[in-house]
């Protein structure tokens, strides 16, 4: 993914996005935690752990799927107003490769930014020693909440 430049409507975006995944419990289930935030783009990592493994050993692709998805909404939210929620809209994930390694890096980018609809794409690398790879890729369409005491941050 080519990272494009994209100018986020709230200057405090990053501790918004900080914020806001603090308070989510899949992620801290996972042990995951945010390695980049950056405007229409953010990086999630986590550990592999047997707890959150398939029956091979490798990491789940249910496990996969909701850290990547969590990465493509981010990296949408980093370009909301600040009033704003996200929720996604949909998503089809590819698995190219059994996700075996000791951590896992999750990139999500925005592809189209829109007022209420915006477009992102993810790719999962299995970090396994020195070597990284590329396991899953993601197309996943993010909707912009405004108004909702229930869907915030």
């Amino acid at each position: 993914m080519d990272p494009a430049h994209f100018e986020p409507r709230d200057p405090d975006y990053a501790v918004r996005v900080r914020d806001s995944f603090a308070m989510q419990g899949a992620m801290t289930t996972l042990g995951a935690s945010l390695a980049d935030v950056t405007p229409g783009r953010v990086v999630v990592e986590l550990p592999w752990s047997a707890a959150l493994s398939q029956q091979h050993g490798f990491l789940h692709a249910g496990m996969v799927a909701t850290a990547l998805d969590t990465a493509c909404g981010y990296a949408g939210f980093t370009l909301m107003p600040q009033d704003a929620g996200v929720l996604t809209i949909e998503f089809k994930i590819n698995l190219l490769a059994p996700a075996k390694g000791q951590r896992f890096r999750m990139v999500g980018q925005v592809v189209k930014p829109g007022r209420t609809v915006t477009v992102t794409e993810g790719r999962a690398y299995a970090i396994d020693g020195g070597t990284e790879k590329l396991i899953a890729t993601m197309g996943a369409t993010l909707m912009t909440i405004v108004g909702r005491d229930d869907v915030k941050n």
